[in-house]
């Protein structure tokens, strides 16, 4: 039965952060993608209402209702800012969500590396044994045959 390594653990161990990682990364990212997409609605929305406004250009239209379409598309404009906003948070919490994810996954790497030199240095060890073993039976050999 082999013997249990402790890094075998600690791979475990910094897998699971790094797939936990990935996974805030990617709800980081589907945030900012919603908070795009929204900010996208609200520009093409102020668009529409624009062009609604220019359709009624040359047409005589009341100060109470050119006071209410100014009023609107400042209120439209207000919300594009706060959006703006958003898009900027949703953007920077993907970005630390990326570098996080980004340092567990190195780490898990490193440990992976170890395992790796752990495996090989054990490797050449079982070699020399193996080769000495040879060796050791070649010369009883030699001697036996000596002997005789």
């Amino acid at each position: 039965m082999a013997k249990h390594d402790p890094l075998d653990t600690v791979l475990k161990l910094a897998t699971e952060a790094e797939e936990q990682a990935a996974l805030q990364l990617q709800s980081a990212q589907l945030a900012l993608q919603k908070c795009q997409s929204q900010l996208e609605a609200l520009r093409n929305y102020r668009l529409d209402y624009m062009k609604q406004m220019e359709t009624n250009h040359g047409k005589t239209i009341n100060a109470s209702y050119y006071h209410q379409f100014h009023q609107f598309v400042r209120q439209i404009d207000e919300a594009i800012v706060k959006q703006i906003a958003s898009v900027t948070e949703a953007d920077t919490q993907r970005l630390h969500r990326q570098q996080y994810w980004q340092e567990k996954q190195q780490k898990r790497k490193a440990v992976e590396l170890l395992l790796a030199h752990k495996a090989e240095k054990a490797q050449q060890a079982e070699l020399r044994r193996e080769q000495k073993l040879i060796d050791e039976f070649a010369s009883q050999q030699f001697y036996r045959k000596r002997s005789r």
